[in-house]
């Protein structure tokens, strides 16, 4: 017969077993000041973690200073350690740590002079995506057939430029469903190149275009009222066609087909948006090679005492197979001439392939270097594209002494013919191969600036492709996994869908825009939006 238990003894359990506390939310009894404290020594991942967690700390942990902080450490401190001199003084070493005095913050200090307007945790998001090569795609048509002269395309913030014979001259909205905001025809024979000037802002963009008779012409666009101007038109010339153009108010850099380099002033008018039309500028000089050979690329820019105006191309070299010259012209700010001089790259071989080198050192045991198949400069990067799968760094070095051209850095990591290089500010660089299906950002500054960087360079350890493969939002901010990501089809070699670069890319702060050509000949814009 089972035995009861007493009615006493029951009593006796129920009272010595106590109810089970929760966890004490001690975070709650904290002030904002000391949970901030608190989540300022959280990692990325953990800090995106916490915003889980209530409404409170979802508001906390998107606190301005936080991010700041962060994206100091990520991506301003690395950089700035880079510079020589710094780990080899204790005191350099300690102006290192964070800090928001402008001085502190390199090329990165017009996100602190903005002040409340910068939003640090989305600049921390965007570029963390670069770094990882995440971003969402979009692809608009902006020609149905190929022109001859080919479709010419520029990016000046959210605005796309496109020019060709048969369309004319366009202006596209990159922000929500691409529309079109201003067209005109273009008056002359095909357009060949195209550069918008330096100094354009954000809603009054001046384009000016070259043209196959060897004339050019200036347009002005508004995008708030939607309407494109010609403003000056210049009269064709016996030196051919303009293959290249540089502008920046009031300068204008043009290179023929001769080659002839040519630089003009616009005394008056190019601010003036009264009627008549603007007077001719003045040439200040022409400057004629007999050794340069296409790709060209030119450039204008400003330092604090003369303006130079420079164009790189490419050049034969009897040791190296081709290399790259420069030629500058340098005038004071009242647009007097100081002079001209020429540079090339020096033949010393740098970051190739242990397995291209044999023992002796022999110029036939280097490779030689292809032909480049673009070029771009943004001082003092000078990037060449070639068709063996690579691209060639030079640093350039101009002063009020002496113009001189680095050996070049060669640059692994695409598996394709390159067509197109593109250098931008703070020494990133995007590159995209023939086909259009590889695209590489590439952080130049890691590829110079030592010699175990010139080694990472030579292994492809100094870019990253940007993905293609569709991603969820990751939490993981702080490892290799990206915040966003993109997806894209890239059709298979041979089907009716091949699409191949046009060479031409570019990329500001939020995207990166280039041009592809369909088989059936139809162009497409493809738009990488890191944000």
């Amino acid at each position: 017969m089972p035995k009861h238990a007493r009615e006493d003894d029951v009593d006796d359990q129920r009272s010595s077993k106590q109810p089970r506390l929760e966890n004490p939310d001690r975070l709650s009894l904290l002030s904002d000041e000391l949970l901030l404290r608190t989540l300022s020594f959280l990692s990325v991942s953990d800090l995106v973690s916490c915003q889980r967690l209530s409404r409170r700390l979802k508001a906390l942990t998107g606190d301005p200073q936080l991010w700041k902080s962060l994206f100091y450490d990520r991506f301003v401190r690395p950089r700035a350690s880079r510079i020589p001199g710094v780990r080899d003084h204790g005191a350099s070493v300690q102006s290192l740590h964070y800090s928001s005095k402008i001085s502190k913050w390199l090329d990165d200090d017009h996100l602190v002079r903005r002040g409340k307007a910068t939003n640090w945790k989305r600049q921390y998001k965007l570029r963390h995506n670069w770094s990882r090569g995440c971003a969402n795609v979009s692809e608009t048509q902006v020609a149905e057939q190929p022109s001859t002269p080919p479709l010419l395309v520029r990016l000046h913030d959210d605005v796309l430029v496109t020019a060709d014979a048969i369309a004319g001259l366009k202006a596209w909205s990159l922000k929500g469903d691409h529309r079109i905001l201003a067209r005109i025809v273009l008056p002359h024979s095909g357009p060949t190149s195209m550069a918008i000037d330096a100094e354009s802002s954000k809603h009054d963009i001046e384009i000016s275009i070259g043209f196959e008779d060897g004339s050019f012409a200036i347009y002005s666009l508004n995008t708030n009222a939607r309407v494109l101007k010609l403003k000056y038109e210049h009269p064709p010339s016996r030196n051919g066609a303009i293959h290249a153009i540089a502008f920046a108010t009031p300068y204008l850099l043009t290179m023929t087909g001769a080659p002839l380099m040519s630089l003009y002033h616009f005394v008056h008018g190019l601010n003036d948006h009264a009627e008549p039309a603007i007077e001719p500028p003045r040439l200040l000089s022409s400057l004629r090679s007999h050794t340069a050979y296409p790709p060209a690329t030119l450039a204008i820019r400003t330092t604090s005492s003369s303006i130079v105006a420079s164009i790189a191309y490419a050049m034969p070299s009897w040791t190296m197979g081709w290399t790259i010259g420069m030629q500058e012209l340098r005038l004071t700010n009242d647009g007097a001439i100081l002079g001209s001089r020429t540079a090339s790259a020096s033949n010393n071989a740098q970051n190739i392939p242990r397995r291209h080198m044999q023992a002796s050192h022999n110029v036939e045991a280097i490779p030689s270097i292809k032909k480049p198949t673009s070029l771009s400069y943004n001082h003092p990067y000078l990037l060449s594209a070639h068709s063996d799968n690579t691209l060639t760094l030079y640093m350039v070095t101009s002063n009020a002494e002496a113009l001189s051209v680095s050996a070049g850095n060669r640059l692994w990591g695409h598996t394709s013919s390159v067509s197109g290089a593109h250098v931008g500010d703070r020494g990133k660089a995007v590159s995209v191969s023939k086909l259009g299906n590889e695209l590489r950002v590439w952080e130049l500054e890691r590829g110079i600036s030592s010699s175990t960087a010139r080694r990472r360079a030579a292994t492809g350890e100094v870019s990253v492709q940007v993905r293609s493969k569709r991603r969820s939002l990751s939490n993981q901010a702080d490892t290799g996994k990206p915040l966003t990501a993109a997806t894209i089809t890239v059709p298979e070699k041979g089907s009716e869908e091949v699409h191949l670069a046009q060479g031409w890319v570019a990329f500001d702060e939020e995207k990166v825009v280039l041009l592809r050509e369909k088989m059936q000949g139809a162009q497409d814009v493809v738009v990488y939006d890191f944000s």
